[in-house]
C-alpha cells in the first residue's frame, strides 16, 4: 500500500552519527545481522572503501527497510560539506527527513545548512538527539539551540534518564512511561510506570507539549484553556498534522551507536513523517509550460525523476524516484528534455550495494534503472501525454580547481574517459582545460572532494596520475553599469547576415542571483526565437570568461531593443551581435576579480582559542564571534578559500589534536590588491 511507504533522508553535520543511526535502523529492520561499526569499517551505508578508510559518508546510499508493515526508502547522505551535491539531490526525492544532533556539538555549521535545504524542498522533519552517552552531552541545551537557530519549532516527545555514562533510558512524553533497553544490542524495550521522582520532570515536558500543540490547534486550545484532558489520540493526530506542516519538528533522543532509541524513532517516522499519499509534487507541462500537480496514483500515466547516476563504462545505474503510474521492466517511457523514447530494461530495489531485480514498481517507490541511454541526473520520464517534467537541481558551482595529467602519455584518452564518468556521476565536479597551459582541470567543492574523486580514477579505471596544488576557482563581475549598441553584420559567401542589439548591462547584488537575462522588447513584430537566441548567447558568453579569464558571476543583462531583418537576420546573427556586446561592455567598463569566501567555525578547547585565532588573522579571516559551547569554544568567521589551504592539517597542532572544523562557501568578495600581487 501507498500509504505505508516512508521516503526519507538522514542529514546532519559531519559526525553526528547518521551512519551510526542507519546502521540501526537497518540492524533492527532485520536487513543486517550485525550491527554495522565505523570505527571497525563494517558499516553497510559506507561500503564504498574511501568511506571505510575515512570513516565518513561520501556518498549518498539508499536502502528500502521494512519497518512492522511499512516500507522506508532510506536515503543516508554525507555530512561533509564538500559532498552537498549529494544531500541536495537527496532531498529533492524524499517525502520527509530525520535531522540528526550530536548531544554533545548540538546544532553546527552544516546543521544548519542540511535544514534550510530540507525547507527549501518543503520537505517535513524530525530531530534525533544522538550521543546522549558522551561526555558532555546536554539534551536541554540542544533542544534550545534548535529552537534559536529555527523559529521555536522543537517540540521534544522523549527525554532522556540521565546523560553520559549515567544515560539509561528515556521518557515517553506521550505515553508518560519510562523505557529502559537490554539484551544483545539493546534489542529488547521495556516500558514501565514512571517513577516518584521522573513526574516533575515528565509533567513539565508534557504541558510543554500540550501548550506548543494549543498555539496551533484549536481543538487543542479549547481542552488546555479549559484545563481537562487532551486525548491521546488527538494530540498525536495533531502532532502529525504540524509536523507534515512544518510548523512543529518532533525530537527524539537516543544513543545510536548503543542502540537505545533507535526503535522508538523508527516508530516515529512512521507516526509523524508523510506517506507519498500525503503529499503533492509540482511540475509543468513541456508544451504549455502550464504548472501541474501531480499525485501519487497508480492508474495515472508513469513519471519519474532521475536524482542520482552511478556511472560505469558498461551499465550506468540510475536511481530514480517513481512518482505517478507504473513502471514495468524493458518499458518505454520518454525523456522530456530531450523528445527521445528510452527503454527501462531492468528495475533493482536498492540496498546499498546490493541489488534486488523487480519487475515493476508503483508511486512512492525508489528505485535503480539500467539501460537507459542519454539519460542523466534531472530528467523526467513520463509515459504517454501530456509529457511532464519536474524542476532540475540546482547545484553550487565548483571553487577548487587542481590540474590532472596522466603519468604516462598512453593514457591520455583513458583519463578523459574517466573525468568524464565522475562529472556524469556528480554535477559539481567539472572538467575543463586550463588556457595558459592547455593542461587537464577538475573542479570541485573543496580539497576532499577532489581528493575522494581522483583516488577513484585509480583505483577503479587503473589510471596513473600526477595531480598538481590545488586553486581557487576565481570569478569575475563587471565593474559598472553600461548601455551597449551594436550592430552585428557578416557577409558569408553571397549571404549578408545582419541583427542589431541594445543591451543594458549591471552588476548584481553578490549573493543573489548569479545571471539576470532579461528582455523588454516590446516590438510584437520580433520572432521571439530571436530574443531566445540573445538570452541564450548572453547566458553562454558570460559564463565562458571574462578580461582575465574567469567566469563571470552577479551580472545583469537586460535587452532593450532587436532590430532584424527578415531576409537577412538568423539566430545565429543575433548570437553573434550579443557576444559582441559582452566584449564591448567588458572593453569599456572592466571587470574586478572574486574570490570564494568560507564561513569557517571551528570548536576547540579554551586554552587553545588564542593561538588558533592568531594563525587565522594573518589569512584575512574576520572573526565574527567567540561562542561558548559547553566546555569548549566555537570560532566562528568568515575567511578566503585561497587561505585555507593546509588548515587540516595545521588545526590539530594548534589545538593539540583536540579541535575541529567546518567549512562551507559563503559567496565572494573582491580580491584585495594585496592579495592579487602575491599571485592569485
Amino acid at each position: 500500500m501507498i500509504s505505508n511507504i516512508r521516503n526519507i533522508s538522514i542529514i546532519a553535520h559531519i559526525d553526528a552519527g547518521k551512519t551510526s543511526t542507519t546502521e540501526g535502523i537497518l540492524y533492527f529492520s532485520g536487513l543486517t545481522h550485525r550491527y554495522g561499526s565505523i570505527d571497525d569499517g563494517t558499516t553497510v551505508m559506507d561500503f564504498l572503501p574511501e568511506e571505510r578508510a575515512r570513516g565518513i559518508t561520501i556518498a549518498a546510499a539508499a536502502a528500502s527497510v521494512p519497518w512492522k508493515d511499512c516500507s522506508i526508502h532510506l536515503i543516508d547522505t554525507p555530512g561533509h560539506i564538500d559532498f552537498t551535491a549529494e544531500v541536495e539531490r537527496s532531498l529533492r526525492v524524499i517525502d520527509g527527513a530525520v535531522v540528526v544532533f550530536s548531544a554533545v556539538e548540538g546544532v553546527e555549521a552544516q546543521s544548519e545548512k542540511v535544514w534550510r535545504q530540507a525547507d527549501n524542498y518543503g520537505v517535513p522533519k524530525i530531530a534525533f538527539i544522538n550521543k546522549m552517552d558522551r561526555v558532555g552531552a546536554s539534551f536541554a541545551d540542544v533542544v534550545s539551540q534548535i529552537n534559536a537557530k529555527f523559529s521555536d519549532c522543537a517540540l521534544p516527545l522523549q527525554i532522556p534518564l540521565g546523560s553520559e555514562n549515567a544515560f539509561t533510558g528515556l521518557i515517553d512524553v506521550l505515553a508518560a512511561e519510562q523505557v529502559h533497553f537490554s539484551g544483545e544490542r539493546n534489542v529488547d524495550i521495556h516500558r514501565e510506570p514512571l517513577a516518584t521522582d521522573q513526574q516533575k520532570a515528565w509533567q513539565q515536558a508534557y504541558n510543554r507539549v500540550v501548550e506548543r500543540v494549543a498555539d496551533f490547534s484549536d481543538e487543542v486550545a479549547e481542552l488546555f484553556l479549559a484545563e481537562e484532558a487532551v486525548p491521546l489520540e488527538l494530540l498525536r493526530r495533531e502532532i502529525r498534522r504540524l509536523t507534515l506542516s512544518r510548523q512543529l519538528v518532533p525530537v527524539f533522543v537516543g544513543s545510536a551507536k548503543k542502540s537505545i532509541g533507535v526503535q522508538l524513532l523508527m516508530d516515529g517516522i512512521l507516526d509523524y513523517l508523510p506517506s507519498p499519499l500525503e503529499a503533492s509534487y509540482k511540475a509543468f507541462d513541456v508544451k504549455t509550460a502550464q504548472e501541474v500537480t501531480v499525485t501519487s496514483d497508480p492508474k495515472a500515466p508513469f513519471t519519474g525523476f532521475i536524482f542520482k547516476v552511478n556511472a560505469s563504462n558498461t551499465a550506468d545505474l540510475f536511481f530514480i524516484r517513481v512518482y505517478s503510474g507504473v513502471l514495468k521492466a524493458n518499458a518505454s517511457v520518454i525523456n522530456t528534455r530531450s523528445g527521445d523514447k528510452v527503454r527501462a530494461r531492468q528495475l533493482y530495489r536498492i540496498y546499498a550495494k546490493s541489488t534486488e531485480q523487480v519487475d515493476e514498481v508503483g508511486p512512492g517507490e525508489i528505485v535503480g534503472v539500467t539501460g537507459l541511454k542519454d539519460c542523466g541526473i534531472g530528467d523526467t520520464l513520463c509515459e504517454g501525454r501530456p509529457l511532464l517534467a519536474f524542476d532540475k537541481i540546482g547545484f553550487p558551482d565548483p571553487v577548487i580547481s587542481m590540474v590532472v595529467e596522466p603519468k604516462f602519455s598512453k593514457d591520455k584518452d583513458r583519463l578523459d574517459e574517466a573525468l568524464a564518468l565522475l562529472c556524469r556521476e556528480d554535477q559539481t565536479l567539472c572538467r575543463s582545460t586550463a588556457e595558459d597551459t592547455g593542461q587537464r582541470l577538475l573542479s570541485g567543492m573543496g580539497e576532499l572532494h577532489l581528493e575522494v574523486s581522483l583516488k577513484r580514477v585509480a583505483a577503479d579505471f587503473n589510471v596513473e596520475i600526477r595531480c598538481g596544488e590545488p586553486r581557487v576557482a576565481y570569478r569575475e563581475t563587471i565593474k559598472a553599469e553600461t548601455v551597449q549598441t551594436v550592430v552585428f553584420e557578416k557577409t558569408l559567401g553571397d549571404t549578408l547576415l545582419f541583427a542589431g542589439l541594445k543591451i543594458v548591462f549591471r552588476p548584481l547584488a553578490r549573493g543573489g542571483d548569479v545571471f539576470s537575462i532579461t528582455s523588454s522588447v516590446r516590438d510584437a513584430a520580433v520572432p521571439r526565437a530571436f530574443i531566445a537566441a540573445a538570452e541564450r548567447a548572453l547566458h553562454d558568453g558570460l559564463r565562458t570568461g571574462g578580461l582575465n579569464g574567469y567566469p563571470m558571476i552577479y551580472v545583469g543583462a537586460e535587452i532593450r531593443e532587436l532590430k532584424f531583418s527578415p531576409e537577412s537576420t538568423t539566430e545565429g546573427a543575433v548570437a553573434g551581435a550579443a557576444l559582441q556586446a559582452i566584449d564591448q561592455a567588458l572593453a569599456q567598463v572592466g571587470t574586478v576579480i572574486l574570490e570564494p569566501l568560507m564561513h569557517l567555525e571551528v570548536v576547540s578547547p579554551e586554552d587553545t582559542v588564542g593561538e588558533i585565532s592568531m594563525y587565522l588573522q594573518p589569512r584575512r579571516a574576520v572573526i565574527r564571534d567567540i561562542a561558548a559551547i559547553g566546555s569548549v569554544k566555537k570560532i566562528i568567521c568568515e575567511v578566503p578559500l585561497a587561505e585555507m589551504f593546509g588548515f587540516g592539517k595545521a588545526l590539530p597542532r594548534l589545538s593539540g589534536g583536540r579541535g575541529a572544523f567546518s567549512m562551507e562557501p559563503s559567496g565572494y568578495q573582491e580580491l584585495p590588491a594585496a592579495a592579487a600581487r602575491r599571485g592569485f
